[in-house]
């Protein structure tokens, strides 16, 4: 296996979880996040309040279409699967993996999404990009793990089990 990618809603745990698969696995583990951060020498939000939604992901999809690497757990921000370079990169590179999370309890989890640095439309609610995203990414996907009722460990167990299987 060449690389494993997570893509999922942010507070879906692509972070947490793709940490430790990374460990179990003796892969590096990149957060692509912090990579777009580091090119552009701001926070993401501030990217998206001075880029606007449109330049923040062109600079996503640059950062993410140009990671070369193999061996690797890579998470990237949410708002990947809008970046189609970027995507049919990750296809030709790696395993997909969507971690899906039901609406109420990343809901729960993630609070203000805008804070959050979460790509949200003028008027667009956390619920409606929700149900827009979740489409993308199970065209995507070449693996779905479910992680409603399942605690981190159990997700992470299930993410091992599937990559072990192809």
């Amino acid at each position: 296996m060449k690389n494993v990618i997570f893509i999922g809603m942010p507070a879906v745990g692509k972070s947490t979880v793709g940490v430790v698969v990374a460990k179990r696995l003796g892969y590096e583990f990149i957060d692509t996040d912090l990579l777009i951060q580091k090119q552009e020498g701001r926070l993401l939000k501030e990217i998206i309040a001075e880029e606007g939604n449109d330049g923040f992901l062109a600079i996503e999809n640059q950062v993410n279409r140009d990671l070369d690497v193999t061996h690797a757990v890579i998470s990237p921000g949410g708002s990947v699967v809008y970046c189609k370079e970027a995507m049919e990169h990750y296809k030709s590179i790696g395993t997909i993996v969507y971690l899906k999370a039901s609406y109420r309890a990343l809901k729960r989890r993630i609070g203000n999404p805008r804070k959050r640095g979460v790509v949200l439309k003028k008027g667009q609610t956390f619920k409606a990009l929700y149900e827009e995203r979740t489409k993308l990414f199970e065209e995507y996907a070449d693996v779905t793990i479910c992680e409603d009722e399942c605690k981190i460990e159990q997700t992470i167990e299930n993410v091992l089990n599937e990559l072990g299987a192809l």
